[in-house]
């Protein structure tokens, strides 16, 4: 039996979240939600998740400084970030630490569907 692919979100508005783990659960997927990026790390589910979706700017650690300690630990999974507000050059550094994408608030659901197929390789 295969086990069913954990998506992990963080992100520190409460809506978002919810959204998000609605879209993921009605593709089937199972959702964990984390409102920063030191309750996911801290959470003990790191390495059951199969793609991450995360918000870069959140009090406290962001997104990228999560990302890049997840990638130094070997650890990082495929990695969707979404903002507000991206810059050139924040999209340039999570991408260059291995995002799969950087995603601009408010995105359309089928976009965040195709990435998140993308990432947990579904057809």
């Amino acid at each position: 039996m295969q086990k069913t692919p954990v998506v992990s979100i963080v992100d520190d508005d409460q809506a978002v979240r919810r959204a998000l783990s609605s879209l993921v659960r009605s593709m089937g997927w199972e959702a964990r939600v984390f409102e920063s990026a030191e309750a996911f790390l801290a959470s003990g589910d790191v390495s059951d998740t199969a793609c991450l979706v995360s918000d870069i700017r959140m009090s406290g650690m962001s997104g990228v400084e999560m990302h890049e300690r997840l990638v130094a630990q070997g650890q990082a999974p495929a990695t969707i970030f979404i903002s507000a507000y991206p810059t050139p050059s924040l999209q340039a550094k999570a991408m260059g630490n291995g995002a799969l994408v950087m995603l601009q608030k408010p995105y359309q659901a089928c976009v965040m569907t195709h990435w998140l197929s993308v990432a947990l390789g579904a057809p």
